[in-house]
């Protein structure tokens, strides 16, 4: 079962099927609507629902075509399906081949949160080729890019100095940079991950910047804001947190900003309520004895586990952000 997005198999579908039908595979492909409202319980079952009309056993597997999306949502349906089949991940987008790609991490949303359902869940394998990005719109390969500086703050020093002397590059789309960005990405990542597979230590580092950036989505209904610009801003208003908590120096925030800035990231709140926010961070999946707990980083490729953050520094941080009071 090749499960992929509208946009996306329009563009590659009917070859992902001609590859593997020519290779001796029996292969069908399956659409969802593009776009994060996709990530839900009503796409998932009906996944289930076709897995058993064309009935996929455990002799089968599931291709993930597309970005995040999709990798969640069909990386999800195969964890489920039969009380787990095998998949494999393409990435389409910027966003998936430097991130989520790695890690077996699948889920979808609820009205009440980003990721709250979900299961580890690792791939039979990833194909990554960069090569495809060619076809991504400008906004969601600077969207991506997010990811990757995401990375470079919390676990690799080296990649967020790499790309400071490559983001004019990575902008103007080179094939050459962009491979090199997401192979520094995927090597940080699977570093990390392999260590840590399900999260309970070091791993939680690479969710700098998520905290605020997840309540960002579902406040505001997965509308707006793409994933990569809600962590932009969460990146910089952890990165102030992280001044003040953690000894993170603030020229290294001004320089992760100035990053964020080159790559036309957001830089503020979109003027939702406080209280919005709030509650929506109150949902966070790594909130621990009902408290919210931030990941903040002392110094660059250093961040550290969540941590507790007494609410009176958030709201203000949050305010002084764009939150309305």
């Amino acid at each position: 079962m090749v499960v992929s997005d509208s946009t996306v198999a329009a563009l590659h579908g009917p070859l992902a099927l001609r590859s593997l039908r020519r290779s001796g595979v029996a292969a069908e492909l399956v659409t969802v609507p593009h776009g994060e409202r996709s990530k839900s319980l009503r796409h998932l079952e009906r996944l289930w629902a076709i897995f058993a009309e064309l009935g996929l056993d455990r002799g089968g597997a599931v291709v993930a075509l597309g970005g995040g999306v999709v990798g969640d949502l069909a990386g999800f349906a195969a964890a489920t399906w039969l009380r787990g089949v095998p998949w494999v991940c393409v990435p389409t987008t910027v966003l998936a081949q430097v991130d989520s790609s790695i890690g077996g991490k699948t889920a979808v949303d609820l009205p009440h949160g980003k990721n709250l359902v979900g299961a580890f869940h690792q791939p039979a394998g990833v194909l990554v080729d960069p090569a495809i990005l060619g076809t991504l719109p400008d906004r969601q390969l600077r969207a991506g890019l997010a990811e990757a500086v995401k990375t470079g703050m919390a676990v690799d020093g080296p990649l967020f100095l790499w790309l400071e002397r490559h983001v004019e590059r990575l902008l103007a789309g080179s094939p050459e940079a962009l491979g090199e960005a997401v192979t520094r990405s995927l090597r940080a990542k699977a570093r990390v991950v392999r260590a840590d597979e399900r999260e309970g230590g070091r791993r939680a580092a690479l969710n700098y910047g998520h905290t605020l950036g997840h309540a960002l989505e579902a406040a505001g209904g997965y509308r707006g804001l793409l994933h990569g610009e809600a962590v932009a801003i969460g990146m910089r208003v952890a990165a102030g947190l992280s001044v003040r908590f953690a000894g993170l120096p603030p020229a290294a925030r001004r320089r992760q900003d100035a990053l964020l800035d080159s790559l036309r990231l957001p830089g503020r709140i979109p003027g939702t309520p406080l209280a919005k926010l709030l509650d929506a961070m109150s949902r966070d999946k790594k909130r621990r004895d009902g408290k919210i707990r931030w990941v903040l980083t002392p110094r660059m490729g250093h961040a550290s586990v969540p941590r507790l953050i007494s609410a009176r520094w958030v709201e203000a941080a949050l305010i002084e952000a764009g939150a309305r009071a």
